[in-house]
Formats: structure tokens, C-alpha cells, sequence
């Protein structure tokens, strides 16, 4: 009683440990967004530098190697920066001043056609929203809204400006001017801020670089370093790269604007390219102006259709199929985590969170790759699958979905693999997880007998379906291994389960592999153990394959082996513990097997040693 209440104990504290734990990271994880909101004013700047320095890091490198000093060389890339975004915002700008010229002959246009669309239908709707006004105020009871008529003249009309319905005034208070230089030298201020924090990154990175080390490592240097140096490399080449895709996109649209009529199409050029680093909201921000040019300046709304046709269909082919092919072995996000991550920077730090979306959130990839600790973000975000091909298939079983756990296998065999690499790796693996959450309770005998049978029927299927190759295949491997036909209804392997379906479903797998390879194999269908024993001893088979599935498989099959020793001296007999770990040797001693007879937990092991069994004894007859 004493030792039951102490494990009651351990196992309470054991449960109030792991709630304390889960309470702690969710109070850490809002107080760290709680100051990522609070304290954007620094963050932001901060994280852009960051960004820019990633993006600037590969060039003063490679001005570094003709060996100028580093400060040289971070002075020539940010003064041939600035040079650069001086050159783009003169140049817009002049743009701009042209297009604002040219807006009151655009917008007088636009009214026209607004008046024109609107036409019947739009007078129709002014009316219909008067009448619903008017029910609305005849039930709030507003007598000011429809006063009742005298019999035979009008009610008398209240000029709106007489003294019982005086003019409204508004107090508009002056611009202060103080507020309007500051919000013109804001972004100004911002922008110097960035390039500062840039400069001094780039001029001290190594030293960032050790003390990021020294806070986040917790002492594991290397795997730390190699997560600093994969975050580097995607981030850097994610912003090449969107940088390369984003100068074609903007060329692009600047030569079909010019084209379509369009005018100062350069300027729509530049801005969709540099709108679109904005994930999904940039380039719908970019086509809104020109579409709105279209309509105001032709008449009709062909060009207007033919520009949202533009940035339609290339947004699709470049979304769709280049950036895919260009960022999905860089990047390392799903398209979802993509977009989670594009609204919850935006929250946090609005449209400078939109742009950091996604290399933060390759950072947080890259880091939960390589600290435990992180390591949900890796799950979540991530684009490599989080679970193997045999929990895959085993889920869609437990599911009840057999055709998207035939679609598992199927997948894993277009991949160029075998069937025994699918048997050795899928599907025995997942029948052993099924035995353990058996062991445990957790599955009942309906859902596994569902699952046996459905795993039963795919393997028959994967056997019939290739029947002409496998006859083919089956003649080879028999000519390459010397086996010669042993006598009329006599097998040279048997396959006997231990206990459950489960071992019956392994030794089928087990006798159709052989089979394919050119022997003559049988596997048995669980009954009796007299009535299997029975047919052992009428077969007379060479060797003997006693499958079992860990845990509940290991003590029939000692049973099992203990009964059909005798039988026949002169068998071989395996015992197949599937994927059981540990040293086969001591296990084999455990199992009081004879000399000769031998223990094997995997797929490979048992087929290579019938190979080279019934492929010795053949030669030796023959020679």
C-alpha cells in the first residue's frame, strides 16, 4: 500500500510539473508579444536593420577579399545604397509631380463614367434607400420626418436656415505646424535610424554573432552556429531572389502598362516591384492605381480589363510556379505558416510587419530546427513532413480513410522504392504502432481487426496488381539463385504467425516478397496452433518463419517454436521479432533456440538469409 500511495505521489507531482511548465510558456509567450507591440518603435528599426545587414553582408564580404578595410568597404555599399534610393526617389518623384498635374482631367473623367454606370439602377437604389429611411423614421415616431398635411394645402415649409433649424458650425482648429514637420521628418528620422544600426551591424556582425551565441546558446556552440549559418543562408538567398523575381515582375508590368496606353508607366513599374515584397496585400495595393488610370483617362473598359488582366494572370504564374520553384528549397515554410505569419506581424507592427513576415518567420523555422526548446515552431510552420511515411499511414488507418492510406503507399513507391523497402519501412512499422497502442489500452479490438483487414487488402492489391512483371521478376530471381522446384504441393518456406492478425498479415507480407523473388512460400492463416503444426509437418518445408509482432508476439512465439522443433530436426526455423531493438543474440538465448536457428527483427535480414540458405543447399545439390 505504502510503495502504491508513493507512486500515486510521484505521479501527481509528475502532473502538477508539467502544468506549472505549460503555464509558464504561455505567460512567457505573451509577454513577449505583449513587448514586441509595446516597444515596435525600437523593434522595428531594429529587425529592418537586421534584415538589410543580411542582405548587405555577402557584398562587403566580397569587397573585403580585395583587401580593403571593413569600414571601407561598409562606407562604398551604403553610400552606393543610399546613392541608388536617391536616384529611384528622384526619379518617382518627378513622376508623381506629373501624375498629380494631370488628376483633375482624370478625375472629372471618372465621375462621368461613375454617373454613366450608375445610370436607371442608380437612381432605382437612391430610391429604394429613401423609402427604407422613411419606414425607419415613421417607427422611431420622428415627426420632424413626415409632418401630416392640412386637408386641401401643403404643410408650411421651415426654411433650413430659419432660427428653429440653425446652420451647424463646425470650429476647424488651425494646422499646427510643428505636428506637420514632424510627420513629414518622421520617416526621414526612421530611415537614417536603420541605416545607422545598419552600418554598425555590419561593421561588428562577428561580435553580435558571439553574443547572440553567448545568451540563446546555453553552452551548444555548434548546433547554434550551424543554425545562425542556415538562417543566414535562407534569409540571404530568399532576398535575392525575391529581389531578382520583383525587379523581372515590376519590368514586366512598366512594359504592359506602356503598351496598354497607360501613362507614367515606369512609376507602376517601381512601385508594383517594391510593393510586392508586401506578401499577398502588395500586389493587389499595386494594381488598384493603374486600374483606376484605365477608367478614368479611355473610354470603355477594355484597357481597364486588359490591366487587371496583367497583373492577374502574371501574379498567378509568378506565385503559382516560379516562386515555388525558386523559394521551396530555400525558404522552408508552408504557404500556410506564410500567411499566419504575414497577419500576425502585421498586427504587431503593421505594414513593417507585413514586409518581416517572412524572414522572421524562416528565423523561428531555422532556430526550432536546431534548439529544442523551439521546437513547435518547426512543427507548425514548416514544410517537411512532421510525421514519417509509416504514422502517416498508420493515422489515415486509425481515421478509417483507407484510401488516403493507399495513397501513402502509393506515394512512397513513385518515389523509385521498392516494395520490400515499402513493406520494411511503412507498413510493418505501423503495425508495430498498432500492437503498442494495443498494449496500452488505447486501441479496441473493432478498430484493429478494421485496420488488419484494410492493411490485408492492400497488400493483395500491391500483389496483383503488377502480376506480369512479378512472374517475370519471379523467373529471374529463381535462375539467378539456382532454386529448383522441390516437389509437387511441397513449399520452401513457411510462414507462421504467432499470435494475432497482426503476425498474419507480416507473414503474408513475408511469403509474397519471397514468392516474388522465385520461391515457393506459404504463408499461414492464424488458427489453431495444432492444425498450423499439422501442416507444417505435412509440408516438410526447408525453412520456417515464425512471425511476431513486440509485445504481445514474443511469448507465442517461444511457445509456437518450443512445439514445432521437434517436429522436424532437420528444419530451419527464424523467429521474426519485428522491429524489436536490443542484441538479437542474448534475445535468441532468452528463447532457448537451438544451434542453427536464428532470431531477426527486420524485412532485409530475413529474405538475405533465405537467399543465401536455399541458394547454398541448391549449388551444393547441383554441384
Amino acid at each position: 500500500m505504502a510503495g502504491v500511495a508513493g507512486q500515486g505521489r510521484i505521479v501527481k507531482r509528475a502532473s502538477t510539473a508539467r502544468k506549472n511548465s505549460q503555464l509558464t510558456a504561455v505567460v512567457t509567450g505573451v509577454v513577449v508579444i505583449a513587448t514586441l507591440y509595446l516597444a515596435k518603435v525600437v523593434f522595428i528599426p531594429l529587425t529592418l536593420a537586421l534584415l538589410l545587414s543580411f542582405l548587405l553582408t555577402p557584398v562587403v564580404t566580397l569587397i573585403e577579399r580585395i583587401k580593403l578595410p571593413r569600414g571601407v568597404a561598409v562606407l562604398i555599399v551604403i553610400g552606393a545604397l543610399v546613392g541608388a534610393l536617391g536616384i529611384l526617389g528622384w526619379k518617382t518623384s518627378q513622376q508623381f509631380v506629373d501624375l498629380t498635374n494631370q488628376i483633375p482631367a482624370y478625375k472629372t473623367a471618372l465621375v462621368e463614367k461613375i454617373q454613366a454606370v450608375k445610370g436607371e439602377k442608380g437612381q432605382s437604389l437612391a430610391k429604394a434607400s429613401a423609402t427604407v429611411k422613411d419606414l425607419e423614421n415613421e417607427i422611431s415616431g420622428n415627426s420632424s420626418a413626415t409632418l401630416p398635411e392640412t386637408k386641401g394645402k401643403p404643410s408650411p415649409s421651415v426654411a433650413p436656415n430659419s432660427p428653429s433649424h440653425p446652420m451647424a458650425v463646425q470650429v476647424v482648429p488651425p494646422a499646427n505646424p510643428v505636428d506637420s514637420l514632424e510627420s513629414m521628418l518622421g520617416p526621414i528620422a526612421t530611415a537614417g535610424i536603420i541605416l545607422v544600426f545598419t552600418v554598425f551591424m555590419l561593421l561588428d556582425r562577428e561580435d553580435l554573432r558571439d553574443r547572440f551565441l553567448r545568451v540563446a546558446g546555453g553552452g551548444r556552440l555548434t548546433a547554434m552556429t550551424q543554425a545562425l549559418d542556415e538562417a543566414s543562408r535562407r534569409i540571404n538567398r530568399y532576398l535575392l531572389l525575391q529581389m531578382m523575381v520583383n525587379i523581372g515582375y515590376g519590368a514586366i508590368i512598366g512594359t504592359g502598362l506602356y503598351f496598354i496606353g497607360i501613362p507614367n508607366a515606369s512609376l507602376w513599374a517601381a512601385t508594383a516591384g517594391l510593393l510586392r515584397f508586401l506578401p499577398y496585400a502588395g500586389p493587389p495595393m499595386a494594381a488598384a492605381m493603374p486600374i483606376l488610370l484605365s477608367l478614368s483617362i479611355f473610354s470603355g473598359f477594355s484597357h481597364a480589363l486588359e490591366t487587371a488582366g496583367l497583373f492577374f494572370v502574371l501574379e498567378v504564374i509568378v506565385s503559382n510556379f516560379l516562386e515555388p520553384l525558386l523559394y521551396g528549397a530555400h525558404v522552408g515554410l508552408s504557404a500556410l505558416a506564410i500567411l499566419v505569419s504575414a497577419i500576425f506581424w502585421t498586427l504587431i507592427w503593421g505594414i513593417p510587419g507585413l514586409l518581416l513576415s517572412t524572414p522572421l518567420t524562416v528565423f523561428l523555422v531555422v532556430m526550432g530546427h536546431y534548439v529544442p526548446s523551439l521546437a513547435f515552431f518547426n512543427v507548425l510552420l514548416g514544410d517537411e513532413p512532421v510525421l514519417a511515411p509509416h504514422a502517416q499511414f498508420y493515422q489515415r488507418l486509425l481515421a478509417q480513410e483507407p484510401t488516403e492510406a493507399r495513397h501513402v503507399l502509393d506515394e512512397f513507391l513513385k518515389s523509385n522504392k521498392s516494395a520490400e523497402e515499402l513493406y520494411s519501412t511503412v507498413v510493418i512499422p505501423a503495425l508495430s504502432l498498432a500492437e503498442q497502442d494495443r498494449y496500452r489500452d488505447e486501441l479496441d479490438d473493432d478498430a484493429q481487426s478494421l485496420i488488419y483487414q484494410n492493411v490485408r487488402e492492400m497488400i493483395e492489391d500491391l500483389d496483383e496488381a503488377p502480376a506480369e512483371e512479378s512472374a517475370q521478376e519471379a523467373i529471374e530471381a529463381t535462375a539467378s539463385v539456382g532454386v529448383a522446384e522441390s516437389g509437387e504441393g511441397r513449399a520452401d518456406v513457411f510462414c507462421i504467425p504467432a499470435r494475432d492478425e497482426a503476425d498474419d498479415v507480416v507473414a503474408l507480407i513475408v511469403a509474397q516478397l519471397l514468392e516474388s523473388r522465385g520461391y515457393k512460400a506459404q504463408s499461414l492463416l492464424i488458427g489453431p496452433v495444432s492444425e498450423m503444426l499439422k501442416q507444417v509437418a505435412d509440408a516438410k518445408p526447408q525453412i520456417v518463419c515464425i512471425s511476431a509482432l513486440p509485445p504481445f508476439g514474443v511469448s507465442h512465439a517461444r511457445s509456437l517454436y518450443r512445439r514445432l522443433r521437434p517436429l522436424a530436426p532437420n528444419m530451419r526455423i527464424v523467429i521474426c521479432l519485428w522491429h524489436l531493438e536490443g542484441d538479437l543474440n542474448k534475445i535468441a538465448g532468452r528463447l532457448k533456440m537451438m544451434r542453427g536457428d536464428l532470431v531477426f527483427s527486420t524485412l532485409p535480414e530475413v529474405l538475405g538469409y533465405v537467399d543465401s540458405e536455399l541458394g547454398t543447399k541448391i549449388q551444393e545439390a547441383v554441384s
